[in-house]
């Protein structure tokens, strides 16, 4: 499966305003500043929860990365992203530029991986990619992902990323509610352990079944 990177998305981890454009002409603002700012008081969640070997698939410019790494956290940052691996690695993070869906170093023996800032919809398709990610865990190994807002359900749209004078190459993105991972997680090996909320981010921990 292959995952859509391009200049836009890169220039937004240089600190440029981009967007993701809908089929249907509406847009979803990036928020590129976050990803590229040290942790909140949300990513703490996240953080907090990771106490083993930690995949953090999709880590964009590396700020949970690097952070686990600071803690003493045995932590690998995987995006297909070439800019965001390098500012991932200027923060002191390891980081490599990788398809999740492509071999992975420590494949089956990672404690916990990471889908934060909406990376559950890396793909299209939520359920590929927790069966996927059920291959990098070890048997009890757990996942901590970063949701919607209840009552946003399941959605997927092909999207592109703007602003780009030539076109975008469109590609699949979903978008999962905090409500709806239950059942995604039920059809994918895992239940979920809590739920809970900072501010306006939401989580939840899946355990395997």
């Amino acid at each position: 499966m292959k995952l859509a990177t391009g200049r836009e998305f890169d220039r937004g981890l240089l600190g440029y305003r981009c967007w993701l454009e809908l089929a249907n002409g509406g847009r979803v603002e990036l928020p590129v500043g976050r990803w590229a700012d040290g942790c909140g008081a949300g990513d703490a969640v996240l953080l907090d929860a990771c106490e083993g070997p930690t995949l953090d698939v999709g880590c964009g410019p590396g700020r949970l990365t690097a952070a686990l790494t600071r803690r003493g956290v045995v932590t690998l940052g995987v995006d297909s992203s070439p800019i965001a691996v390098r500012l991932a690695r200027r923060r002191g993070a390891a980081a490599l530029q990788r398809n999740v869906f492509a071999r992975l170093p420590g494949e089956g023996r990672w404690n916990h991986v990471l889908l934060a800032d909406g990376n559950i919809g890396i793909g299209g398709d939520p359920e590929i990619l927790l069966l996927r990610v059920g291959e990098l865990l070890t048997p009890d190994g757990e996942v901590l992902v970063e949701l919607e807002a209840p009552g946003y359900g399941v959605r997927r749209d092909h999207v592109r990323l703007r602003p780009d004078p030539v076109g975008g190459r469109w590609f699949t993105w979903a978008w999962v509610g905090v409500d709806a991972i239950a059942g995604i997680a039920a059809r994918t090996g895992f239940r979920v352990a809590w739920t809970t909320s900072r501010g306006r981010r939401w989580f939840a921990k899946l355990e395997r079944t």
